[in-house]
């Protein structure tokens, strides 16, 4: 094995701890601030006893689920109870580490470790695990399987509660993953190619794609909260109805794994949306040198760090202000809705950029840009005009039914 390559290997395995350690103390975190960001919108104080200002809350909950007695239902395949978790809990790590999360960093370094031999790095080091060519199709491929720990959750703990709860999230995430693998599509048709760091650069040379494809921006988003199992799409664990769904049976860590994952997914999504649509670690109207630097990586680190950090708190904001919707509603708005939507607009993209290029030669990406995100303008209008129907009204306004008296209105008993 050449230094170069045990360089490589050594960066790499570096990367990943960081990037590991990096996960799992932010979403310990994000369960203080989801508690914290409910308490602001409800007027209350939230978690302020341990630590300052709560901040070892994570720690000290935690700490009780590591020292809760583990509980197993008598009647459950003990193999797969224990196995679901896991399968839930690593498909979600491994997605943050394809992402890139700042730009490129020079490294120039060449060393002896002892028996270990030479090891060696001269270039850009991609600021990400793995810099894969196949970009968002891995995240496509790899968060689907966590449907099958949600499943497996359901079925072993042979408790009917909880087997609803992972058929729901089955057929959920399955309908879902149909709109959001195809909002992504135009995606590939304005970049060239499913690579990261080519659809950040794309970007940087035009407008960011929430201008130019902000319908597709808008299924990905709503089914991000789909597969995430969010409100308001959070019916495999409706509590008024199936308890706590799939991880009814479950208690203390294998609990947590479950817990875990979500948010981790929650971060996943977020990140692919700041990535996707929103430039990445882009900074508009600034453009550092393609050698890179210290201060480039750290500046666009932390940029990359903010846009992550709004959409979570976009997340965590919706969640605690719209109500559940009824099952048949969501399954009703995947394939009755978005599915079509995103079908269509796959064809209508596509004939747009193939008369934008090839009709009409227009090779700047920002007047095609702007092109594009004028004719999203008006589709945007009239999709969420015909979506909206007439139900938006006023405070002060009621619906009546034609040919029916409104009920009086009784006071007192």
């Amino acid at each position: 094995m050449t230094p170069e390559m045990k360089g490589f290997l050594l960066l790499t395995v570096i990367k990943l701890i960081v990037v590991f350690t990096v996960i799992m103390t932010g979403v310990a975190l994000l369960t203080l601030m989801e508690r914290k960001v409910s308490a602001w919108m409800q007027n209350r104080m939230g978690p302020n006893r341990v630590g300052i200002a709560g901040l070892l809350q994570p720690a000290a909950d935690g700490l009780k689920n590591i020292l809760k007695e583990e509980t197993y239902p008598a009647e459950a395949n003990r193999v797969l109870f224990l196995l679901a978790p896991a399968l839930s809990f690593i498909p979600a790590l491994l997605l943050a580490a394809v992402i890139p999360l700042a730009a490129p960093l020079p490294v120039d370094f060449a060393f002896t470790l002892g028996p270990l031999g030479a090891f060696a790095y001269h270039g850009l080091m991609p600021v990400q695990v793995a810099d894969l060519p196949i970009g968002f199709l891995f995240v496509l491929a790899i968060s689907s399987m966590g449907v099958y720990g949600i499943a497996l959750a359901g079925w072993s703990s042979n408790s009917k509660y909880s087997l609803l709860g992972g058929l729901r999230a089955s057929a959920q995430l399955i309908s879902y993953e149909v709109a959001m693998g195809l909002s992504l599509i135009p995606v590939l048709l304005l970049s060239g190619n499913v690579s990261f760091s080519v659809i950040i650069a794309e970007q940087q040379r035009g407008p960011w794609y929430v201008l130019p494809l902000f319908l597709s921006f808008f299924v990905f988003l709503v089914s991000g909260f789909a597969e995430t199992n969010r409100l308001p799409f959070d019916l495999p664990e409706a509590e008024s109805e199936l308890i706590a769904g799939y991880h009814t049976e479950y208690s203390a860590m294998k609990f947590s794994m479950f817990f875990i994952a979500e948010y981790a997914n929650v971060v996943t999504v977020c990140m692919m949306v700041a990535t996707l649509f929103f430039g990445g670690w882009d900074i508009p109207f600034i453009h550092w040198d393609e050698s890179g630097g210290v201060l480039p990586t750290i500046v666009t680190g932390l940029i990359f760090f903010l846009k992550v950090f709004f959409w979570i708190f976009f997340v965590m904001w919706i969640r605690w202000t719209l109500p559940r919707f009824r099952y048949d509603q969501l399954m009703s708005l995947g394939w009755k809705v978005l599915l079509p939507m995103a079908l269509a607009y796959v064809m209508v993209i596509g004939l747009a950029t193939y008369l934008i290029g090839d009709v009409a030669h227009i090779a700047s990406p920002v007047t095609r840009g702007l092109i594009l995100f004028a004719l999203n303008l008006v589709l945007g209008c009239g999709v969420f005009l015909v979506l909206d129907r007439g139900n938006v009204v006023s405070g002060s306004e009621r619906r009546r039914v034609p040919g029916r008296r409104a009920a009086p209105l009784r006071v007192g008993g």
